[in-house]
Parts: structure tokens; sequence; C-alpha cells
């Protein structure tokens, strides 16, 4: 069998062996979907904060001790954010659905100026299509209504926060106590002749999750604080829901600061009418993302991600359309991952016989394929070779 042959037979079985770990996992997804999402969020959150803990244990802190401090501070830090903004947010929230058709009439007074010519564009009777944007509005407050009720009453909804209240901290006290040994474990089952290069993935992909995790999510936050804090002072209507759903939309880069500033723009037009007040409102949004482009991304986030806002916004539409709140948790550590072995893929396939096209018997390609060092290495040779002929002449 020659050796081109035997490289991919060798290629083959790699690919079935990763291939079907990767279908076992998705098959576990599957199956307990129902049940995930404290336990991802428990490996999250013990993933953030086991840097700090390894400082602690690095300055003398027994492990335990360490961990149950950070994890104790984390969790009352995010009780305290918790109990001072839901409140408002579940104010303004109620307050823009009670204002939603109100704002759909403005709308609609705004629009019959030019009636005309939205008709011509949408290839349809303008009445038709403010009877179906009423009718949605419709379906939009229903389904509204509807979250705010269950929130307000309860039920299974309290019961699976609860849970997620319960369990989540539980498993990030066992992930973050038990790091050190889960890593050994884990490497202790990597196939010896292929340790080092899949550490060195390991080593990237953490690259990446720790630039994104600890940088962009930060950068999420503050910029959902200075949003909501600004609107809320300029006295835009629902301003603080605004600012703070702008800035934690903000972990897929731009689209939280777009959506913010389109949405932000119209309420306070319908709110006041004065252009001036609109350019405000706007000037917010535009020295918010001066402040995230020259300060906060460059400080907590860096060069290191290398994950694109497409690939990161079509990571968290493909998780949540396939496994719903938990799909979107691991959305972003799936892409990190899938883009650092592409990256990897490529590298060993344009190292391979499919990309170099040499056959297994050492024949060299033809001079216009070969690589440019073989083409210089020719010319040379042949200009030796002329030289030569040249010489024997005279």
């Amino acid at each position: 069998m020659s050796t081109q042959e035997d490289t991919r037979i060798y290629f083959r079985h790699k690919l079935f062996f990763w291939g079907l770990g990767f279908l076992g996992l998705l098959l576990f997804v599957w199956l307990f979907n129902d049940i995930l999402l404290p336990f991802v969020l428990g490996i999250a959150i013990a993933y953030l904060l086991n840097p700090t803990v390894q400082m602690l244990g690095r300055a003398g802190v027994n492990r335990q001790a360490a961990t149950l401090v950070i994890l104790a501070g984390f969790f009352f830090v995010m009780l305290v954010v918790l109990a001072l903004i839901v409140p408002l947010l579940y104010r303004e929230l109620v307050e823009f659905n009670d204002d939603l058709p109100g704002m759909i009439d403005k709308l609609q007074l705004w629009i019959e100026p030019y009636q005309k010519h939205i008709q011509g564009f949408l290839g349809q009777n303008n009445e038709d299509a403010l009877a179906l944007l009423k009718q949605n509005t419709k379906g939009a407050l229903g389904a509204g209504t509807a979250v705010l009720s269950g929130l307000k009453t309860g039920g299974a909804a309290v019961t699976s926060f609860v849970t997620v209240l319960i369990v989540a901290p539980i498993v990030a006290f066992f992930m973050m106590r038990e790091w050190p040994k889960i890593i050994r474990w884990c490497k202790d089952l990597l196939p010896r002749q292929h340790m080092d290069t899949i550490l060195d993935l390991f080593k990237k992909i953490d690259v990446k999750l720790s630039g994104f995790v600890r940088g962009q999510i930060t950068v999420a936050v503050l910029l959902a604080v200075i949003y909501a804090i600004a609107l809320s002072l300029a006295g835009l209507k629902y301003g603080f829901l605004i600012g703070i759903l702008s800035g934690l939309f903000s972990i897929i880069p731009m689209v939280g600061s777009t959506l913010g500033l389109l949405v932000s723009v119209v309420v306070a037009y319908l709110q006041t009418g004065d252009i001036m007040y609109v350019a405000l409102i706007g000037g917010i949004f535009i020295t918010g993302q001066i402040v995230e482009g020259n300060f906060l991304t460059p400080k907590l986030v860096g060069d290191s991600v290398g994950l694109h806002p497409l690939w990161i916004f079509f990571a968290l539409m493909a998780g949540g359309a396939l496994f719903g709140i938990v799909g979107m948790l691991i959305a972003v550590p799936v892409a990190a991952v899938f883009s650092v072995i592409f990256a990897f893929l490529i590298q060993q396939y344009k190292k391979s016989p499919y990309y170099l096209g040499d056959d297994d018997k050492g024949a060299k390609r033809p001079p216009h394929e070969q690589p440019v060092k073989d083409q210089d290495s020719n010319k040379q040779i042949n200009k030796n070779v002329k030289k030569a002929g040249d010489v024997g002449e005279k």
C-alpha cells in the first residue's frame, strides 16, 4: 500500500473518531437540554472566576477557602445588582407595553404624508400595510402582556429560576475547587502521540475564550451601565431599559449600539419631536462607540479574541435555534473552539498531499506548480548548465 494511501486512511480514522465524539456531544446536549442550564451557568462562572482563585492560591490561601470567598462575593454583588435594576426594568417594560399602541398611531400620522412613496416601495396598498402592522402589534402586545403576567404570577418560570439560583452556585463551587484535578484528569485522557498538538490547541482556545468571556462581556456590562445612566439623565422614556439592552447586546460588537441608536432615536422623536433632542440622544451612542473603540475594547479585550462579529452572531442564532437558552450560552465557546480547530485543519491541509500534490514516489510537479523556492532552484540549475555549455563551446 502506498504512503499516500496510508495517509488518507489515517486521516479518515481520525476524522471518524473526532466526528463521532462531536456527534456524541450534540446528542448529549439534545437529550439533557432541559436540565443543562444551571450546569452550563455554573461552569461558565467557574471559568470566569478561576484566575482569581489561582491568584489567591499563589498568595498562600487555601483553594477551598479562596473558592468560597470569591464565589460568595460574586453572588452577593450579582444579587445586589439584580435587586437594584430588576424593579426599574420591570416598571419601564410595563410602561413601554402600555404606550406601544399610541406610538404606533403617532408613527401612522407621521407616515401619512408619504403614503404614495411607501405604497410604491411596498408594492401594495398602504392601508393594508398599516393594518398588517397593527395586527402584528396586537400580537406582540398580547405576548408582552403574557410575559409580564407570567413574571408577576410566578409559576414554572419562578421554579426554574430558583433551581438555577440553587444549582448553579453548587456547580460553580465544585468546579472551582476541583479545577486542577479536572484539568489533570482531562490531560491524562489525551492520546499520547498527539498530546503536544492538542494542548497547543487548548491553549489557543483558552486565549480566545478568556479574551471574549472576561473581555467582551465586561465591555458589554460597562456599556450597559453607561447607556442606561446617560439615557435616563437625558430624560428619554424607557431610557434605562434601552440602555441596559443596548449594552448587553454589545456582546456582539456594533450590534447592541446600532440597535440602541435606532430605537432610542425613534423614541426620542416620538417623545418630543425636537430634532436637537434626537441629536442629543444619538450623540450619547456615538460617544459610547468612541469610548468603546478607543478605551474599553483595546484595554479589556485587545486583539487576542479573533472572533468576527458575524461569526458570533451566527453562532448565537444557531445555538438559540437548536438548543434554546442553553444553546445561546454555549454558542460563543463553541464558536471559539471551531475557529481554532478550523484554522488548525487549514494549516494541516496545506501540509498534506491533498494540497501539495506530490505522489508517493517523490515525483516532482511541473515547474509552474512547484513552490517558489523549487522554481528558483531550477532556474539556477538551468543557468549553471547553460554557463557550462557556453564554456564548453569556447
